[in-house]
């Protein structure tokens, strides 16, 4: 089984232009522990409880300034046609809860490691 075939295609995704404020405030929904960053289908980055402190520790203006100024950058991702089992390991690896997927820079979607983990045992033999 590949990344294609486990992929939540509908992420939650912040676009690049809303505010630093709009992206607290889905931080604090439960089970909401980051946000994809994206500007169209592009991924820009991703918003954490750790980059909005940081900018609220530079003295950022929660309203003025952009998700797209205040993400990290450095956001590992994955290509669809990778297979489930070496996209569990990179998780593992780099400790990830959720993998985003692209192609050619276009977000399609991304991997919740608790899919992946589900998905490879209903393919593992009784």
């Amino acid at each position: 089984m590949i990344v294609r075939e486990a992929l939540v295609s509908d992420p939650r995704v912040l676009q690049a232009g809303a505010s630093v404020r709009e992206a607290a405030e889905l931080l604090t929904h439960p089970h909401v522990r980051s946000a994809l960053v994206a500007e169209g289908d592009r991924l820009v980055g991703c918003v954490t409880p750790e980059s909005i402190v940081a900018a609220v520790a530079r003295g950022v203006d929660l309203d003025a300034a952009t998700a797209a100024e205040v993400c990290d950058r450095d956001v590992t991702t994955i290509e669809p046609d990778v297979a489930l089992d070496e996209a569990l390991h990179l998780m593992a690896e780099q400790d990830l809860e959720r993998l985003p997927v692209t192609e050619n820079g276009r977000l399609l979607g991304v991997l919740p490691r608790e899919t992946i983990a589900r998905r490879l045992a209903e393919d593992e033999p009784a």
